[in-house]
């Protein structure tokens, strides 16, 4: 029957309504008019939907760029539009502006503008028709009303505002759910519940859940195959062909089902002897092909139709056959089985069916001439290509060798290099190369000229630069050597080659007494007892002098004691220096610097003097006047090599002069101590 209009657009909208997508809409009308109508009115409902929805989200969320649509279709681009339109009427209303829109807004958001921009935003509707003429309200009184209609204060009177379930409270109404929806939190609106996701479905092993309105199914995630059919169980149920007639069998056939399946069985029997073929023939069995042999030894087997006979032989067999055992038939005489060697020495004897061939072996080849078989000599006839290195014939083959420092490889042609090193054929290193070896020694050996095998040990000390090797004593041990340093007053350095000199007085080794002190010399120490003459104190300290390697004593006269007062001697030093046993001098060596401090007079009228007053022995010593640094200094020099060990006191005089007049004297005495080592 033709459906009417208002139909095919309820189908439209109820489908929109369900499942809020429009593409796999089922058509109810094979009418061209109904399916347009029914497509239209489903965009139109999902347009309003969108719509609503996008009012809805910008009166909750204050903004539209947060959501996130499902697809680019055309209802997400309905809900921006929408949720941007009341955007801006809600502005509106905030700035205090007028609610009638800019018409250049277009006339669908104009009406989103003017809804969202007004107070009272219940019960929207978005429909075009809101905005149609309205006929003027006609009053009635609120007794009439109340007479006219009971439930007129019933706030759930036809559904009221929930979308489902209504209950009347009295002063309120409270909205429910039916069972696989849930409660939004409008109080309102009711949303399905994808119980596929919150996980209350009941689907097992092998079924995929398939989300429903308010409910859900289980669905087979593999189908059941050919021959069967799944139920509203997700089970796989036979369908029988014979019983639903979808089966091809001829009509002298019967239908058998089967699982999955059905077979086709002919009405017609066939007789003992054939078997029926695919069509329903008879056809006869050749029992003579099986392979049971259906005769006894020395008959033949005949077929007959249904059956087979059996035909005793007499054969006769040719050259190269005799009768088998049961004289039934001809077999094959094996001459190369016999023990007169058909074939001769050096032969290969080959049987085949009724005759023999004689060939020669591996390794040989036929000479026409001595029509026997000789020896190939595959060295010679394949020079260079059997073997790596050396090729040696034998009869019938060959074997390949190597050359010294080679090993035949596991494919028996091929070298490889034979490590000899394993053998440990050097005294102390080897190092195995292509071919050969090569012997090394370690550090402090050297290899023998005589037999390349043996280390000799290197005498380090007699080298020609063994001499600088230690800087005392050097000793040879196997390998390497060892420096010794003489056996008092000096230690090996860390380099473990010089000697350092032992400061016996730091290291508190020395056997000074309490009133001497204690000078380091090279190699040892001295113990010396150095008083400061009548009138002189020393100078810093009065109890116990310092471990230094000079003394100053200063003058201290008593009182009116005139002759200290006039005596020119302001101080005197005692300095100890140690000196090398010998050095070759080239000039002068600089050991002593006298730094002069001028007394309080005019610069321009004193003179400094100094001057050697005792203890220079053979003239080893000068001492010569310097200006450094706006003072004057003495500079005392070793100007001749010393052989020790030595000991000398070189008494040191600097003398202030004014006017010829000697003002004031300072005396240095020093101790000079020349080792016999130096390092």
């Amino acid at each position: 029957a033709d459906l009417s209009v208002e139909e095919c657009c309820d189908k439209g909208v109820e489908w929109a309504i369900t499942n809020r997508i429009c593409a796999s809409l089922p058509l109810i009308s094979e009418s061209r008019e109904c399916s347009m109508t029914q497509v239209q009115c489903c965009r139109s409902q999902l347009e309003k939907q969108s719509c609503s929805d996008g009012v809805e989200f910008a009166n909750v969320r204050e903004e539209c760029d947060s959501h996130i649509a499902k697809n680019a279709s055309c209802e997400a681009e309905y809900f921006k539009t929408c949720c941007y339109c009341c955007l801006l009427g809600k502005a509106a209303q905030v700035q205090g502006q007028s609610c009638e829109p800019n018409p250049k807004i277009g006339y669908q958001c104009g009406i989103v503008f003017r809804t969202c921009c007004g107070k009272d935003q219940e019960g929207i509707d978005l429909s075009i028709s809101d905005y149609a003429p309205k006929k003027e309200p006609v009053e009635i009184s609120k007794e009439e009303l109340d007479q006219e209609d009971p439930y007129l204060h019933d706030g759930c009177r036809g559904g009221g505002p929930c979308s489902q379930q209504c209950r009347d409270t009295g002063s309120s109404y409270v909205c429910s759910c039916f069972v696989g929806y849930q409660l939004q939190p409008d109080g309102i609106t009711c949303e399905d519940i994808n119980e596929c996701i919150t996980g209350t479905h009941n689907c097992g092993i092998g079924q995929t859940c398939v989300n429903t309105l308010g409910s859900f199914r289980c669905q087979r995630d593999t189908s059941c195959g050919t021959g069967y059919e799944l139920t509203d169980d997700s089970r796989c149920k036979d369908i029988d062909e014979c019983e639903t007639g979808t089966h091809n069998c001829p009509p002298d056939f019967i239908c058998q089902n089967t699982p999955g399946s059905f077979r086709c069985r002919p009405k017609l029997q066939c007789m003992s002897g054939f078997i029926q073929d695919a069509l329903g023939n008879c056809i006869d069995i050749n029992e003579c092909l099986s392979t049971n042999m259906p005769c006894p030894a020395g008959q033949i087997c005949i077929n007959t139709d249904g059956s087979f006979t059996c035909q005793r032989i007499s054969p006769s067999c040719g050259r190269g056959y005799h009768l088998n055992e049961d004289g039934t038939r001809c077999v094959d005489v094996d001459e190369c089985s016999s023990s007169n060697q058909p074939c001769g020495e050096g032969h290969i004897c080959i049987n085949a069916p009724g005759n023999y061939r004689c060939e020669c072996k591996a390794g040989y080849t036929f000479d026409v001439i001595s029509r026997t078989c000789i020896d190939i000599n595959e060295c010679r006839r394949y020079p260079g290509r059997l073997c790596a290195h050396k090729c040696e014939n034998t009869p019938g083959s060959y074997y390949c060798t190597c050359t010294m420092g080679f090993k035949l490889s596991a494919d028996g042609r091929s070298c490889e290099d034979l490590n000899e090193c394993e053998s440990n054929p050097c005294s102390q290193e080897c190092a195995n190369v292509y071919g050969s070896y090569q012997c090394y020694c370690r550090r402090g050996f050297q290899l023998s000229d005589i037999d390349g095998i043996s280390c000799e040990d290197i005498d380090e000390c007699a080298l020609p630069t063994g001499g600088h090797i230690c800087s005392y004593r050097c000793i040879n041990i196997p390998g390497s050597f060892q420096c010794t340093c003489p056996s008092t007053g000096y230690r090996l350095a860390p380099n473990a080659r010089n000697c350092q000199d032992i400061d016996e007085c730091v290291a508190e080794s020395h056997n000074c007494s309490f009133n001497e002190t204690c000078f380091n010399i090279q190699g040892g120490f001295r113990c010396l007892s150095l008083e400061c003459p009548e009138n002189y104190r020393k100078s810093g300290d009065t109890v116990r002098l310092e471990k230094t390697d000079t003394i100053r004593c200063i003058k201290s006269c008593r009182p009116n004691d005139v002759s200290c007062l006039l005596d020119p001697v302001h101080t005197i030093s005692h300095t100890v220096i140690s000196l090398p046993t010998f050095r070759e001098f080239t000039r002068p060596e600089e050991i002593i610097f006298l730094r002069a401090i001028t007394p309080t007079y005019p610069a321009n009228q004193a003179d400094i003097i100094f001057d050697i007053t005792e203890g220079n022995l053979r003239d080893s010593f000068d001492i010569i006047k310097r200006y450094m640094d706006g003072m004057t200094v003495g500079v005392v020099r070793q100007v001749r090599p010393i052989i020790g060990p030595f000991h000398a006191i070189l008494k040191l005089e600097m003398n202030y002069v004014m006017g010829g007049v000697v003002s004031h004297r300072n005396i240095v005495n020093v101790h000079i101590f020349v080792s016999e080592y130096w390092f």
